[in-house]
């Protein structure tokens, strides 16, 4: 079995540069990082976590809390996580929120008796609400769902932006009554029924909104009610996340409607059904891989140096404009 001995040898470096390299320190250059990864594989090395953990009160586990681990929104931040946990050999442990404070509270509490190094976490709107840094013993990123208020690091999409560009794009196409079928308990859901609302009033219009819980179930039941309830039905309806935009289609279905014929639809994540599904939905993509890539850098960042200032990356999502929101014929 090989030793940290062995490594350094094997990649030219001292004992010290390797412990530096296993433990996520910095004082290292990314070559030598490099150097070292490759001797670390090459001889199959597996350092003795029990002991290392023992003499620096620290360990190699990273948690990830996520709202709806069947979002495929957070399946890919997920994804984009563990890949660079691996390249860095860090450990993730994922847990399952279901939009539920006391499921968050229980998981943060279980990161605080785990002794993890830092966690990702999407809030719900309760923790943003009460959220303070000091308040835990781990360094935390936000990731999605985050406000002007809250100090932290965090990774978000221009929430508003994103919701007033396609709302604009609906209004260009010649649609006045717009649905807006949004998540309520969360932060994403509450930033996107702004940008809404700022894009209706922009163009005199009224607003039709419905809020729910974001699951494609609850989705369809009001979408549903929702549809037969309406006369005259809207021109169009907009689903504030991937799965409300699936319990919308599910819902159309039910009632014998279709989009664009008998009304117009888009939403949010391009996930492949919107582009295989007959006629393509109308979506606004956003870089999901790249938000759970820049949260786990900017937790390693943070746990090399707990001093920094607080950082926020801000992306923007990109409009895909497909048949769904066509004008009716």
């Amino acid at each position: 079995m090989a030793r940290i001995q062995d490594v350094a040898k094997h990649a030219g470096v001292s004992v010290a540069s390797v412990s530096r390299v296993l433990a996520g320190l910095p004082g290292v250059s990314d070559t030598t990082r490099e150097r070292v990864m490759r001797s670390v594989d090459a001889l199959g090395y597996r350092p003795d976590l029990a002991a290392r953990r023992l003499r620096s009160r620290r360990t190699d586990t990273l948690g990830l809390i996520v709202s709806d681990i069947r979002n495929p929104f957070f399946m890919e931040v997920s994804r984009a996580v563990e890949d660079v946990a691996y390249a860095n050999r860090l450990r993730v442990m994922l847990c399952n929120a279901d939009e539920d404070p006391d499921k968050e509270s229980f998981y943060l509490e279980m990161m605080r008796d785990e002794n993890v190094a830092g966690v990702i976490l999407s809030p719900t709107l309760p923790m943003l609400a009460r959220y303070k840094s000091a308040d835990y013993p781990f360094p935390m990123v936000l990731v999605d769902r985050c406000n002007s208020t809250v100090e932290a690091d965090a990774v978000v999409l221009d929430n508003v932006d994103a919701a007033m560009r396609l709302t604009r794009h609906l209004i260009e196409a010649g649609q006045r009554k717009i649905a807006f079928f949004y998540g309520a308990g969360s932060a994403t859901g509450q930033q996107r029924h702004d940008g809404y609302l700022a894009a209706l009033a922009g163009a005199g219009l009224s607003p039709i909104a419905q809020a729910l819980r974001p699951t494609v179930e609850e989705a369809r039941v009001v979408a549903r009610n929702f549809l037969e309830r309406q006369k005259p039905l809207p021109d169009a309806i907009v689903a504030s996340s991937g799965l409300i935009l699936l319990g919308l289609v599910e819902a159309l279905r039910d009632v014998g409607l279709r989009y664009p014929d008998d009304i117009a639809l888009a939403g949010f994540d391009d996930m492949p059904w919107t582009r295989l599904v007959t006629p393509a939905i109308t979506v606004v993509a956003q870089p999901t891989y790249e938000m759970g890539r820049a949260a786990i850098e900017l937790l390693r960042a943070r746990i090399q140096q707990p001093e920094q200032v607080v950082r926020r990356v801000v992306l923007r999502g990109e409009l895909i404009v497909r048949e769904s929101s066509s004008p009716r014929k």
